[in-house]
């Protein structure tokens, strides 16, 4: 399928599906990568999904692209530009809709895909506004509340449905920082499913079949 001239440059994988409006999966790559990483994934994700990878809007000096800045300062040590992030929020929402006109998609049947920074702004779109989103698949990443809608804690986070996964030596997302992650969607009850992977900052083979697993036998 030809990608159509939309807010976020994106790439994308067509449904099975030959009627009606379609399911979609939006991938949302890592800091310094692009939209062919994750795009990987799509051969092996339900073929009933349309699969759309998305670059973010920031590129970075020599290589690849950012969500938002993540600056190395000597005396506040590595810090995130929050302000950007919530920018790219914004893009994504805005992207998501536009995606979805366009390209015919299932509105009511949204899932996102993301990997480390792509991760965070996953679920910075779905808990600030999940009405929009069904499913999130959260790898190797964290939920920053700092780039959150203000009234995110009052809206109805009960039809999310949220798998995550991490590293239990990443040395790039303290594990940590992910473990944090169970008690914040149990608060607001949002269903989800936490794992951890004998890997660092990636996906292993076990992850993915097990994210897999979960992508298929969710709504069951």
């Amino acid at each position: 399928m030809t990608t159509a001239p939309l807010s976020l440059e994106h790439i994308i994988k067509p449904s099975s599906l030959t009627t009606g409006k379609t399911p979609v999966i939006f991938l949302f790559h890592g800091y310094g990568s692009n939209e062919e990483d994750l795009f990987s994934f799509a051969p092996e994700l339900p073929s009933e999904y349309t699969i759309i990878s998305v670059r973010a809007p920031y590129s970075l000096e020599g290589f690849g692209y950012a969500w938002y800045a993540i600056n190395f300062d000597a005396q506040q040590g590595k810090w995130s530009d929050n302000e950007q992030a919530k920018e790219s929020r914004e893009k994504i929402v805005r992207f998501i809709d536009e995606a979805c006109t366009t390209y015919h998609l299932n509105s009511e049947n949204i899932s996102l895909l993301g990997f480390s920074q792509g991760t965070i702004l996953s679920y910075a779109v779905a808990l600030s506004y999940p009405q929009k989103i069904k499913r999130v698949i959260a790898l190797s990443g964290y939920i920053n509340k700092d780039i959150l809608t203000a009234d995110y804690q009052e809206k109805n986070h009960e039809n999310l449905k949220i798998y995550a996964s991490h590293g239990q030596v990443d040395q790039v997302i303290p594990p940590e920082w992910a473990q944090q992650i169970p008690d914040f969607l149990d608060r607001l009850k949002i269903r989800h499913v936490y794992e951890e992977f004998p890997v660092g900052h990636g996906v292993s083979p076990q992850n993915f079949y097990s994210l897999k697993n979960w992508l298929t036998n969710e709504d069951a």
